[in-house]
């Protein structure tokens, strides 16, 4: 086998604190251009795994078209609103002061959130806050207290207790179905108003737009590795994509050759995704890579080299030259 999977002692990180009795999650919701995003649905999979009641909280200068979507979510009991100009572009510096706050305000023995890249902007700062270890990137839960995380690139899952009054929690999307929606709205009320940092201010942003699926939840994904060779060849992954409706990505070493831009990255520090059909072109297989994509359902690969380690995770494999291969694939589909 290529990755090693072993359970790991469990790893305490106690601080003396005693487990709380009564288990109350506070969810935090992200939400971009009055969406939720698709990681917190699966977020509240895995809080209302917990155990106790969860309660969502969403920010915003402008947040009721997301606050609608969220109470009538299966599993929310409540949702605490901060609608404050200040939360408009979720500054990292603000929200976990607003998290901080709430717990404090209602006691929450569990602050969950996705671990996307606006879950593992806030959720430290709330963590080093409030004095507490956080356990990111679970995939499991044993219990309130008890958590399975991947080490290791995911070559080995650790079993990991925290002793800790207050658990932050981070959660790999891909590993928690998304929560459904409920027959009924949860109630609404008003969050804790916080003071608004002066650390940091927005002043832009820029976004790399696209008719193609979001990478992080589409059910079909095309990535392309230092086999393309340069960006402009990324254009045969573009085509192949439009026709069977994926999202494309790319590995480490193709965002570093600057092929692409490093928001298409899969892997251990870039996206992890879990798709239906996963299709892997010019990728030798790198662990880095591995550790974002090998949880997806039927992986395809395409190398011309037969020893790539790709192929030891492939569902499928074609050893070709992706010059030829990927434009006959595509001509066919």
């Amino acid at each position: 086998m290529f990755a090693l999977r072993r359970a790991v002692p469990t790893l305490s990180l106690a601080r003396g604190y005693a487990t709380s009795g009564n288990v109350s999650t506070l969810l935090l919701v992200e939400h971009k251009d009055n969406k939720v995003a698709a990681s917190t649905l699966n977020a509240l999979t895995a809080a209302s795994h917990l155990g106790g009641s969860v309660t969502a909280l969403v920010a915003g200068g402008a947040p009721e078209a997301v606050v609608g979507e969220v109470s009538k979510l299966a599993g929310v009991s409540k949702v605490l609103v901060a609608k404050d100009a200040a939360f408009t572009h979720a500054l990292p510096e603000t929200v976990s002061t607003l998290l901080v706050e709430t717990q404090k305000k209602h006691g929450f023995t569990h602050l969950v959130a996705a671990h996307s890249a606006f879950g593992k902007n806030v959720m430290p700062r709330a963590a080093a806050l409030l004095d507490v270890a956080q356990v990111s990137d679970i995939t499991g839960i044993n219990g309130a207290d008890t958590f399975v995380r991947p080490i290791y690139a995911g070559n080995a899952i650790a079993t990991v207790k925290s002793n800790d009054a207050i658990k932050i929690i981070t959660v790999r999307g891909t590993a928690f179905p998304a929560a459904g929606h409920a027959d009924a709205a949860a109630p609404t009320e008003a969050a804790p108003s916080v003071s608004v940092s002066a650390s940091s201010e927005f002043v832009s942003e820029h976004m790399q737009k696209s008719d193609r699926p979001e990478l992080d939840s589409a059910t079909r994904v095309i990535a392309g590795g230092r086999g393309m060779k340069n960006g402009e060849n990324f254009q045969l992954l573009y085509d192949m994509a439009d026709k069977i409706g994926a999202a494309v990505g790319a590995s480490r070493a193709a965002v570093d050759a600057g092929y692409v831009d490093n928001s298409l990255q899969i892997g251990q520090t870039g996206k992890i995704v879990a798709p239906e059909l996963y299709i892997a072109v010019g990728i030798s297989g790198a662990i880095q890579h591995l550790a974002g994509m090998k949880d997806s359902k039927t992986i395809v690969a395409i190398n011309k080299d037969p020893e790539a380690p790709i192929f030891q995770v492939a569902d499928y494999g074609l050893v070709a030259d992706l010059f030829v291969a990927v434009p006959e694939l595509t001509k066919k589909l």
